[in-house]
């Protein structure tokens, strides 16, 4: 395969709304010289809206045809501001909605997850017609591609895994046909598709992992993951002051930025590009001309202190009913539940009689992973807590990080420390400032 090919993402803050997807044209207009691969995420919040429709069909939250009405709306705007009112691209975005309005008109038979992938990956595939049907209007030849004619997966649903030779040869075999038309190719992250046809999703924000996965199958030259920031940032400037901007960092600590929850990357995405030495960028779709950060090997500098913070944490205290040791057999145990609900531990430390783990708050998994440890183990929950990672952390930092909080948990290497940090209730906090 051409060394030639480049991969492009576009997340969905760069395709909000129609003004958001003229700039992408403009940005792309840039590069008509180049063979590019553009992968490209659901509109704006749209995979949140999707959400709702699935939770009010599946759990009766609502109305699901209301809810989806929503989403038809939002997108025929868009198509209103970039189209003539008689454009192709109207009749392909409303065969989508109509396949979900043939699901969610009959009653509920099958999983949540398997109802979740077939309505929300209509997401990926509405936005990605939207913008070929753009960039072939204003003159920049686009071809679109099914991305679950190349990318197979298993029948693990909202979290499938791929089956790299297949993909492989499907890529190899799809996506050098459709270069020989045009010079770019867009299709759809975050999508996947099983040997029985049925649609998977590879986990939320999994659209950078889907263009690393064509970068891996193509051997590119770069991937490119275009954000509304200027790169990699040592912490997010909604939550603190003199932020800057990373230039450059190797596979190997982008990856423990990503594990630890930087939300900049999707925490799949290194591993194939380190495995064919693929350089990835980060670009800023605001400033495109800006250098962003650049990842790959053998990058050796010296980090300055990067923060990372999860919101909307819990703590869960396990402990044996019978007073007994964690020993190994109740870690087996513990972590194979764990795994079977799908639920990531953010971090976690155990003790003689007890194992605290810190997990991301979802309700129904949670509930359903204390069910069934009732009988055998003591649990307790601390919820509306926030988990702080600190990479190449400096003493003097931490005291500021802890201020107004109760330290619930903290544990700490050489070059990492994580805290699971309460608020001080406000009485609590004037009490100690009384006396």
């Amino acid at each position: 395969m051409s060394q030639s090919i480049k991969v492009f993402k576009f997340g969905g803050a760069s395709l909000k709304d129609s003004a958001a997807i003229k700039h992408i044209g403009e940005i792309l207009q840039r590069y008509q010289e180049e063979k590019l691969m553009i992968i490209v995420s659901a509109t704006g919040k749209t995979t949140n809206a999707l959400e709702k429709v699935v939770n009010a069909y599946f759990y009766q939250e609502g109305d699901a045809f209301a809810a989806l009405d929503t989403v038809r709306k939002n997108h025929f705007q868009i198509l209103d501001d970039l189209f003539e009112p008689n454009a192709e691209v109207y009749a392909a975005i409303n065969d989508f909605f109509t396949e979900i309005e043939w699901v969610i008109e009959d009653e509920v038979q099958d999983s949540y997850d398997y109802i979740y992938d077939q309505i929300v990956s209509i997401g990926e595939m509405v936005s990605s017609k939207i913008v070929v049907a753009y960039l072939n209007k204003i003159g920049i030849k686009t071809s679109w591609l099914d991305v679950r004619d190349v990318i197979l997966t298993d029948n693990t649903f909202r979290e499938a895994k791929i089956n790299w030779a297949q993909t492989t040869k499907n890529a190899t075999a799809v996506v050098p046909a459709l270069f020989e038309k045009n010079q770019f190719v867009v299709s759809q992250g975050f999508v996947g598709g099983t040997s029985e046809n049925f649609t998977t999703t590879l986990g939320r924000e999994g659209s950078d992992f889907s263009a690393a996965i064509f970068s891996f199958c193509l051997d590119v030259e770069s991937m490119s993951i275009w954000k509304d920031v200027p790169g990699i940032l040592t912490a997010d400037p909604k939550l603190f002051k003199n932020v800057m901007k990373v230039d450059r960092l190797s596979y190997k600590e982008a990856i423990e930025m990503t594990y630890y929850g930087a939300k900049v990357i999707h925490p799949k995405t290194i591993k194939p590009l380190q495995n064919k030495n693929i350089g990835l960028y980060v670009k800023s779709f605001v400033e495109p001309e800006g250098s962003g950060t650049f990842i790959g090997s053998d990058i050796l500098v010296d980090y300055p202190p990067v923060i990372v913070v999860e919101k909307e944490q819990v703590l869960l205290h396990i402990a044996a009913r019978d007073f007994s040791f964690i020993a190994e057999h109740h870690l087996s145990f513990l972590f194979g539940l764990f795994a079977t609900h799908r639920i990531k531990i953010n971090m976690m430390q155990n003790n003689a009689i007890s194992f605290a783990v810190c997990v991301t708050n979802k309700p129904k998994r949670i509930n359903a992973i204390m069910d069934a440890l009732k009988d055998e183990f003591r649990i307790t929950k601390d919820e509306h807590l926030e988990l702080i990672t600190v990479r190449h952390y400096e003493k003097g930092m931490l005291r500021n990080l802890r201020e107004g909080k109760i330290v619930m948990l903290e544990g700490k290497t050489r070059q990492t420390i994580q805290l699971v940090l309460k608020d001080i209730p406000l009485v609590e906090r004037i009490d100690k400032v009384v006396v």
